[in-house]
């Protein structure tokens, strides 16, 4: 089965500039993502797929192919990750390439190891869905969420407000790591989430949005305290 790597990585982040590449912990945080990659072993090729020449030559240094640059269609503020992927798996069919399982992996994925990704694609090929997708459950429970009405708190589901939280099904969400592909499936539903797309699960302490400034540095405790001080 021949596999690639796709670590997406645009140069135009505004809120966190130069998110992709920002030193994280010692190293542009790009790296863990490419290094992950490349030590699990499992992929014939591990990309990245950017618009930046920065991001470009740091992503070669640290081992990754960049055979091409992203279109400008690809990248700007609304272009989806399923149309980046489709222009990466499209110009490598175009010089005789083609890959079985595709994994899109984020560049600002620190907490995605070797061994995290070697055990998501066991399960991958075990259950041979279109798509497995890295989830994390829910901190709180979001059936006791209350929303402010008139300067009034209210129970957005009223159902569930004497419901006892360990009564309530656990709920998740898309913890922002990686997807693991088949790339038929995706050819024909040009999506992420398909109709067989199976959950891999990631405990809640390897999981951190990073959207800001404190967002960050929050990760980069978090990661200190698995990697660095453990």
């Amino acid at each position: 089965m021949n596999s690639i790597a796709i670590i997406t990585a645009r140069g135009g982040s505004k809120r966190i500039p130069k998110k992709n590449i920002k030193d994280f912990c010692g190293k542009p945080i790009i790296a863990y993502s490419i290094e992950a990659a490349l030590k699990s072993e499992l992929f014939d090729e591990v990309m990245v797929s950017t618009d930046s020449e920065e991001i470009a030559e740091i992503s070669k240094k640290y081992g990754a192919k960049v055979p091409f640059m992203r279109r400008a269609a690809t990248s700007n503020d609304f272009a989806v990750t399923a149309d980046v992927l489709s222009e990466v798996l499209d110009k490598y069919r175009n010089v005789g390439k083609s890959f079985d399982t595709a994994l899109c992996l984020y560049p600002t994925a620190p907490f995605v190891t070797a061994d995290r990704l070697k055990d998501a694609f066991s399960r991958f090929s075990a259950a041979k869905p279109d798509s497995l997708m890295s989830v994390v459950r829910f901190d709180f429970p979001p059936q006791r969420a209350v929303v402010i009405r008139d300067g009034k708190i209210e129970f957005q589901s009223p159902e569930y407000a004497l419901t006892r939280s360990q009564d309530l099904e656990p709920l998740y969400h898309d913890c922002g790591q990686f997807y693991i592909l088949d790339t038929e499936s995706f050819g024909k539903y040009h999506a992420l989430v398909m109709p067989n797309t199976v959950p891999y699960i990631v405990p809640g302490e390897e999981v951190q949005d990073i959207d800001n400034e404190s967002d960050w540095l929050i990760a980069e405790a978090k990661y200190k305290v698995l990697h660095l001080e453990g």
